[in-house]
C-alpha cells in the first residue's frame, strides 16, 4: 500500500497560515476511512520516514487519527504545540476512543472534531475539544449559522473548511469562524497587497532568464541593472550578515555569482510581491515555489513531454500569477516570453504539459483518483509522487526560511 500525503493550509482572518491539515490516502481509500491495522502501519511508516518539521515549516499540523493510530501512540511523533489531533465526530463518543483522546488531551495536545453534531450524546465530551471544523461545501445550508453559534457558546474555536468560493468565505467570517480552509482561502490575497506595485516587466523577463536551460549571466545582469531598486535590494541581500562576506560585493555580477541562480529566482519572486508595509501573500508565494519544484521533478518521470525541465518549473511557478497580480492569467502570460505549450497548459490544460499541471492540481486538492489517472496517462509512477511532493515541500520551506532570515522582508522597511 503506497500512501499519498498532501498538506492544505488553514488560514486566520488576516490570511496568515496558522496550520496545515495533513491529508492521507492509500491507493484505494482515504486513510481515516480505513480503521484497520494496515492503515495505521502505513501512516506510521510514512511519518517515520519524513522530516515532519521541514514539511510543515514550523506550523501546526492538523491530522485525522483513527482509533488504531491513537492506540499506536502516533500523535507522540509530534510536539504538543505542533499537532492538533483531528477526529471524526463518531469516534469521540466511542468509550475506548474517548479514553485515548482524553489521555492525549491531558498530555497537552489540542483536539479538533470534524462535522460535530450538537446532539445530547455529544455534550458530555465537549470538554476535550478545542476546535470544531464545519463543512462549508453547502454554504447555503441554514443550519451552519446555528452550529457555529452554539459551538462558540461552548468556547470552541470554529474552523470552516471546504471554503471554495467568496460567498462561502464571507458567510464563514460573518458567522464568527476564526479558521478557514479551502481553495478560495489558499488563493486569497491579503487586503494590504491590493495596492502594491509589482515590477511586471523586469520581473517577468528576469524569471524567464534565470530559468533557461543554460542561463546567461550577462543577460541576467543586464535585466537586474535596469532597475535601480532591484539592484539596491540585490546588493543589500548579498552583503547581509547571512552571507558573511569578507569583502563586500560591489557589482551586480558579483552579487549574482554569490547568490546563485537557485536562490535568485526565489528571492526575486519574494521581492516582487512585497507590499509597501512589508507584508506578502506568504502561502501563495510558497505555493508558487512548490508547484514549480513539483512540476519539474515529475517531468523527469513523464514520457514524451514537449516542454523542458526549466519550462515545467516556470509553468508551476507562474500558475499563481493571475492571483498575485490580480489580473486574468491569460493577460499576464501574454506579456511573458514563454512557450505556447506552457501558456496553453496553464490557460486551457492543453497537451501533455496540461496533463502534468492537472496532475499536481489534483494532488494538491486530494483528488486522488483524478491524480492517478493523469499520472498514469503521462507514464509517471504513482508510487513515487508522494515522496517527491514531500521532498519539494520540505525544500521550499527550508529555502523560504533562509531567504526570510537574510532579508528585511518582515520588518516593514524597504
Amino acid at each position: 500500500m503506497e500512501p499519498y500525503i498532501v498538506r492544505q493550509t488553514i488560514m486566520d482572518k488576516d490570511q496568515k497560515a496558522v496550520g496545515y491539515e495533513i491529508m492521507y490516502a492509500d491507493d484505494q481509500v482515504e486513510m481515516w476511512q480505513a480503521d484497520d491495522t494496515s492503515a495505521a502501519n502505513a501512516i506510521e511508516n510514512f511519518l517515520s520516514s519524513m522530516d515532519t518539521g521541514s514539511f510543515i515549516g514550523g506550523k501546526t499540523a492538523y491530522i485525522t487519527f483513527t482509533k488504531n493510530l491513537l492506540v499506536k501512540n502516533i500523535p507522540k511523533m509530534f510536539d504538543t504545540d505542533k499537532l492538533v489531533i483531528q477526529i471524526e465526530d463518531t469516534l469521540i463518543t466511542n468509550p475506548m476512543s474517548h479514553s485515548l483522546i482524553t489521555k492525549f488531551k491531558q498530555s497537552g495536545y489540542k483536539v479538533a472534531v470534524v462535522d460535530f453534531e450538537f446532539a445530547p450524546r455529544y455534550f458530555g465530551v465537549l470538554d476535550i475539544v478545542d476546535y470544531i471544523k464545519v463543512n462549508f461545501r453547502n454554504h447555503e445550508d441554514p443550519s451552519l449559522e446555528n452550529i457555529i453559534r452554539i459551538g462558540k457558546s461552548f468556547g470552541k474555536s470554529m474552523i470552516a473548511y471546504n471554503i471554495d468560493c467568496a460567498e462561502a468565505y464571507e458567510k464563514a467570517v460573518l458567522y464568527g469562524c476564526t479558521g478557514f480552509q479551502g481553495s478560495y482561502v489558499a488563493d486569497k490575497i491579503p487586503a494590504s497587497l491590493q495596492k502594491s506595485k509589482v515590477m511586471q516587466g523586469n520581473f517577468m523577463m528576469l524569471m524567464v532568464a534565470v530559468n533557461r536551460d543554460e542561463p546567461d549571466i550577462d543577460e541576467i545582469e543586464e535585466i537586474v541593472s535596469r532597475d535601480v531598486s532591484l539592484t539596491y535590494a540585490l546588493l543589500k541581500l548579498v552583503n547581509s550578515a547571512y552571507f558573511a562576506l569578507r569583502n563586500r560585493a560591489k557589482s551586480v555580477k558579483q552579487a549574482l555569482v554569490i547568490l546563485g541562480l537557485g536562490q535568485l529566482k526565489q528571492w526575486i519572486y519574494l521581492l516582487s510581491f512585497k507590499a509597501d508595509d512589508g507584508s506578502m501573500p506568504d502561502e501563495l508565494i510558497k505555493l508558487s515555489f512548490l508547484r514549480g519544484s513539483f512540476c519539474s521533478e515529475l517531468l523527469d518521470f513523464a514520457d514524451n513531454m514537449d516542454i523542458s525541465r526549466s519550462e515545467a518549473y516556470l509553468m508551476g511557478m507562474f500558475s499563481t500569477l493571475g492571483k498575485l497580480m490580480q489580473m486574468p492569467l491569460a493577460d499576464v502570460l501574454a506579456q511573458i516570453p514563454i512557450s505556447d505549450e506552457v501558456k496553453n497548459a496553464l490557460i486551457s490544460r492543453e497537451g501533455r504539459a496540461g496533463l502534468l499541471f492537472d496532475t499536481i492540481l489534483s494532488y494538491e486538492n486530494a483528488e486522488w483518483t483524478k491524480m492517478r489517472a493523469s499520472a498514469e496517462a503521462l507514464g509517471i509512477p504513482v508510487e513515487m509522487i508522494s515522496e517527491k511532493y514531500c521532498e519539494c515541500a520540505a525544500s521550499v520551506n527550508n529555502t523560504w526560511n533562509k531567504l526570510m532570515e537574510a532579508t528585511d522582508f518582515g520588518d516593514g522597511e524597504d
